[in-house]
């Protein structure tokens, strides 16, 4: 009866070193959360969507920001995660021509692309994009932050890429 009793009692304490019942990494909560693409898009909100990957280093980096984002403007922002590893979001994948991530798409209230954010970003840039759609103001001036354009792209023009899960 000791020997079950102490046994429990190790048992126990190895659990808690490893670190017991943690609550889910920002960027597994978030994911899991986020709405439907289309719904997002369709709600009458600005959107911000992040292609990540689980094992990536910059998404795990910029996921207690976004979390702090989604948090502070659930009512007023929809922030969407689309894992490039889960083949439910390659439409969605080729649509946006992800070819790396992070990559954020920003869209107004009305669900047009109004900007892409290639490469992680620090929390007062995120900041900066989120003040900016929700404010319906221009976008900041970021390294790496451009507009998009109605223009679509010619048959001419499309060349094969390497896709985001691509490590060649």
């Amino acid at each position: 009866m000791l020997l079950a009793a102490l046994g429990a009692v190790l048992a126990l304490v190895l659990f808690l070193l490893r670190g017991g019942l943690q609550p889910a990494a920002p960027l597994e909560k978030l994911a899991r959360q986020s709405l439907d693409l289309s719904v997002a898009l369709g709600d009458g909100r600005p959107t911000l969507v992040e292609f990540y990957a689980d094992w990536c280093e910059a998404c795990q980096a910029m996921a207690p920001a976004m979390e702090t984002i989604e948090q502070q403007h659930h009512a007023e922002l929809d922030v969407v995660l689309l894992n490039v590893d889960n083949p439910r979001w390659q439409p969605e994948i080729d649509r946006y021509d992800v070819n790396g991530i992070p990559q954020l798409e920003l869209f107004n209230a009305s669900g047009e692309a109004i900007g892409r954010a290639l490469g992680a970003r620090s929390r007062p840039e995120l900041e900066a994009l989120t003040t900016a759609l929700i404010a319906q103001t221009p976008l900041p001036q970021l390294a790496g932050l451009a507009s998009q354009s109605s223009l679509q792209p010619t048959a001419a023009v499309a060349t094969a890429m390497a896709g985001p899960r691509s490590h060649s």
